[in-house]
């Protein structure tokens, strides 16, 4: 089974929906058509569509042009020497991709920070050859019944059968080809949608691959015993970062699935507003998952943190609803890297709590087997 997530607004905090009938699917179409004519036809420098006044992108850093330029004149001379700059001055790529990436060579710079771009040349012809290979007729029914609802208020996907939702179909389904015993999960759906918005299918596919292969393994198969992992070990960091919101979540034993799996398996693209993603895209695709670790304690900390926000929360349910309605003043682009910068946490800090939350359920499931067989020898003895 795959995992699911909820579906989404445009550029801003999930929202439930039941993804089980036809019937819901249908009110879903509906609704979306029904918002689709109130908005504005003129899209945002992003692609999205939205009513006047809808600040889904809060306030955006704005750099002045010549600085714009000088960067983009720096990436470029980056990019014709990319393997050198990788190799001896990582400290410069990293630096260069925390201060944001510039729009114009985004794509570009994506596709060699995560790989795709040499994945591509030594695999020419097969991203064409998967499409041509049969899937299972139930595989491609889910990510059909999953177009419409990735970005539905963006130009590229916002049209039942449009060119968007086509090219997001063939990059879905070459992916579950390329990798059957994954197959498709619903959290794949927003990661290729959100790289489609920048690069066409092909180098949009091995980007997808990257992602799901290095940089997130085990996050799309069967089960979420990575992501339930990479939860435990979030919940462990945020003791070092906040320990009074993390004696809160102890004793609630509010278990970190039930806010951080869409933000980590979507990479952020289904919560924070769009500037803030496309920055978050910036950093993950240079330095990894531990990204996407100080993200979420700068949102637990400011969600859960900040003065009298704790007595408001008696119960789990409480709990969850702060960690689901993000404060806006956190999400805007310049606070929120700030903070992630600001986060007295270290790499090391990092692979410890990974070692020693990976032990502890290592030691849980070697008491589950020997219960297991404990209890297969007590039937056996009957």
């Amino acid at each position: 089974m795959s995992a699911e997530v909820p579906a989404q607004k445009a550029g801003g905090t999930a929202a439930e929906m039941d993804v089980s009938d036809d019937e819901t699917t249908s009110s879903s179409e509906q609704a979306t058509n029904a918002a689709i004519s109130t908005v504005s036809t003129i899209p945002d420098k992003y692609g999205f569509m939205h009513v006047d006044g809808d600040n889904v992108h809060y306030e955006e850093e704005k750099l002045p042009v010549k600085m714009l330029r000088q960067r983009e004149h720096k990436w470029l001379e980056m990019l014709e020497h990319w393997d050198s700059f990788m190799t001896h001055n990582f400290k410069k790529v990293r630096s260069r991709c925390r201060k944001g990436i510039p729009t114009s060579l985004r794509a570009r710079a994506w596709q060699h920070l995560c790989g795709g771009y040499y994945m591509l040349q030594r695999n020419a012809g097969a991203y064409d050859r998967l499409l041509e290979l049969p899937i299972d007729a139930q595989v491609l029914d889910e990510i059909r019944r999953d177009l419409h609802r990735q970005f539905p208020m963006h130009e590229m996907f916002m049209r039942k059968g449009g060119h968007g939702q086509e090219e997001l179909m063939k990059v879905l389904r070459a992916y579950a080809v390329y990798n059957p015993s994954d197959g498709y999960s619903q959290a794949q759906a927003p990661l290729a949608a959100v790289l489609l918005m920048h690069m066409p299918t092909e180098q949009a596919f091995w980007c997808l691959v990257s992602i799901c292969k290095e940089y997130l393994p085990g996050y799309y198969g069967q089960g979420l015993e990575r992501v339930q992992l990479d939860g435990d070990i979030l919940h462990g960091l945020v003791k070092k970062v906040s320990p009074h919101v993390y004696r809160h979540l102890k004793k609630q034993k509010l278990d970190p699935a039930l806010y951080m799996v869409e933000w980590f398996m979507c990479v952020y693209s289904r919560t924070l507003p769009w500037a803030s993603v496309l920055r978050v895209w910036d950093m993950f695709f240079c330095e990894g998952v531990k990204v996407l670790f100080r993200v979420g304690l700068v949102l637990i900390r400011y969600a859960l943190g900040r003065r009298g926000i704790l007595k408001q929360c008696p119960t789990m349910y409480e709990t969850v609803e702060f960690l689901r309605n993000l404060p806006p003043e956190i999400m805007r682009e310049s606070v929120l890297v700030q903070e992630m910068t600001k986060l007295d946490l270290d790499e090391d800090a990092m692979t410890r709590e990974h070692h020693k939350q990976l032990k502890k359920r290592q030691k849980a499931e070697r008491r589950r087997q020997k219960a297991e067989e404990r209890e297969g020898r007590e039937r056996a003895a009957r």
